[in-house]
């Protein structure tokens, strides 16, 4: 399998999305700060980003992507080449039952924003009713954005499935290329304003994406037909799959909003925000590595167990495993030993003080903890969706929700928005550890004698780059709070140092020669 090829393809595109990300983060942190118009602003976006994560991305292709793949293999089976037409009939079932329902619960959730907002929150005890209704009526405008990207995940599944992978990669993009100009060009006089329009620009981004996949589908020869809502068999078996799908691919999701609601109900302003920046920082590895690797083994997976070749699963779970660790190990390191500086360097200026840079990062270094269990959740659960099992994945994100739940209560007291961050990165592990048990005790994954090799290896070279990042913070800390030319050449002599001795002390270690770099990115072969 093109697994690097693919996960470069995905990784690639998303790390031109995180990069707009990030410079749409500072924008919002030097004009919203981490005060009332933040907290309100990033609880209003946390909950269709929820809902996104849950149905419209996470359930949706965990579900829709195997059933897809299924039936255009079938349908080439009886007739050949008819298979597309087949999946591409099966799609246009799933829009025509998937559009009511989510036009439905979006005016739901629009009408019902108060008491939502209410129950995240408890009304911001510490920011009084300005900050509730603030953060309900940017709720109320950035809802749409679920609709709008619910259907942009039903078409970018269907692109995956052709191996168009890139189409959908690239459109989180727009999201962040409306948010950056909203806040460059229609920012308002204070705080307050701002978060007004970056909340439109949401909604606009989310059209902007189902414009953007159209047009692409319709290159690729997809035109999907909208009829009356029919529960088909295929559309019965899919809504049956996706509500367990929803639970088990969002575990970090909920993690997250449980995070952020125990911040504004029992810590002081600035919080949420805290955590909110911390956590942008620490998706990054998720996002390049963890979901362009989980993405693009998934037709594989699904193409393999259903052929009936389970070693060669098996071998393609080990080698996503592996490519995983070796990107997310480091980046975990990193991201926990150079907290201070890479905060300070990115966000301090403007609204965002010294201050602000100590809360973020110390819930940044705690969030790192996780990095690697955050990215291999997203490659051990296709394990489950290939098998199209939804309801294992589920039982366990319940027990690490639950898990999790416990250590925020247990540890916000102590150690306040550093011990949420601290409770959620245990409960991923607690999370990657009951996966792997099941796939291993059912026979359908086993840690090869490659992998454990490499797995010591790997950790030996995070270790070296570690010890010189912890050396380096000192003597580049100084100018991340000077000018912006300053800034950006001690972030990248930091990343760029400590990147080097990784891939120095890798080399020397013989974590991978080239001739398996090469291998794993060849293109995939029609057999897989």
């Amino acid at each position: 399998m093109g697994l690097l090829r693919a996960t470069g393809t995905i990784g690639g595109l998303t790390l031109v999305s995180r990069i707009l990300g990030m410079v749409r983060d500072m924008l919002v942190a030097r004009y919203l700060g981490a005060g009332l118009a933040s907290d309100a602003f990033l609880i209003a976006w946390r909950l269709p980003n929820l809902f996104r994560a849950l149905f419209a991305e996470g359930a949706f292709a965990a579900v829709f992507v195997p059933m897809f793949n299924r039936t255009m293999a079938e349908g080439d089976k009886l007739e050949p080449g008819s298979g597309k037409a087949a999946a591409v009939a099966f799609a246009g079932q799933i829009l025509s039952v998937l559009l009511p329902v989510v036009l439905v619960f979006t005016l739901i959730m629009m009408v019902a924003a108060a008491p939502v907002v209410w129950a995240m929150t408890g009304g911001f005890p510490d920011g009084g009713p300005e900050k509730f209704d603030l953060a309900v009526n940017l709720t109320r405008i950035t809802f749409p954005y679920l609709a709008l990207i619910s259907l942009v995940s039903l078409l970018g599944g269907i692109l995956n499935s052709l191996d168009r992978f890139w189409v959908n990669a690239a459109a989180p993009v727009l999201l962040n290329v409306c948010m950056i100009g909203a806040v460059i060009f229609f920012r308002g006089d204070t705080p307050v304003e701002t978060a007004y329009t970056q909340a439109v620009a949401v909604t606009i981004s989310g059209l902007a994406q189902l414009l953007w996949l159209m047009w692409s589908c319709r290159q690729a020869g997809v035109v999907l037909k909208l009829g009356m809502p029919r529960l088909s068999p295929q559309v019965k078996r899919m809504l049956a799959l996706i509500g367990p799908a929803a639970l088990g691919a969002g575990a970090i999701q909920f993690n997250l909003l449980i995070s952020t609601s125990l911040a504004a109900r029992f810590l002081p302003q600035g919080a949420v925000s805290y955590l909110y920046y911390a956590d942008r920082l620490n998706q990054l590895p998720l996002g390049l590595i963890g979901i362009g690797v989980g993405t693009a083994i998934l037709p594989a997976l699904s193409r393999q167990i259903g052929s009936g070749n389970e070693a060669a699963a098996s071998h393609t779970q080990n080698r996503a495993l592996e490519l995983a660790l070796f990107l997310a190990l480091p980046a975990a390191v990193a991201l926990c030993i150079s907290a201070v500086p890479l905060i300070r360097g990115l966000l301090e200026h403007g609204a965002f003080t010294a201050a602000d840079t100590i809360g973020t990062a110390g819930a940044l270094s705690a969030f790192a903890l996780g990095v690697p269990a955050y990215v291999l959740i997203k490659v051990l659960t296709p394990g489950f969706y290939a098998r199209q099992d939804t309801k294992t994945p589920v039982r366990v994100a319940v027990f690490s929700m639950l898990f999790n739940l416990v250590g925020n209560l247990v540890l916000i007291w102590p150690l306040g928005h550093v011990g949420v961050a601290v409770s959620t990165a245990v409960a991923a592990w607690v999370n990657v550890l009951v996966l792997y048990w099941l796939l291993h005790r059912r026979d359908q994954l086993r840690m090869d004698a490659r992998f454990k090799t490499k797995a010591i290896r790997i950790i030996g070279a995070s270790a070296a780059m570690g010890v010189a990042l912890w050396f380096l913070n000192p003597l580049l800390d100084p100018y991340m709070a000077k000018s912006v030319t300053e800034r950006v050449i001690a972030l990248m002599l930091l990343c760029g140092i400590g990147g080097l001795v990784y891939g120095v002390a890798a080399l020397v270690l013989r974590t991978y020669a080239l001739s398996e770099l090469r291998s794993l990115f060849r293109r995939p072969s029609k057999t897989n």
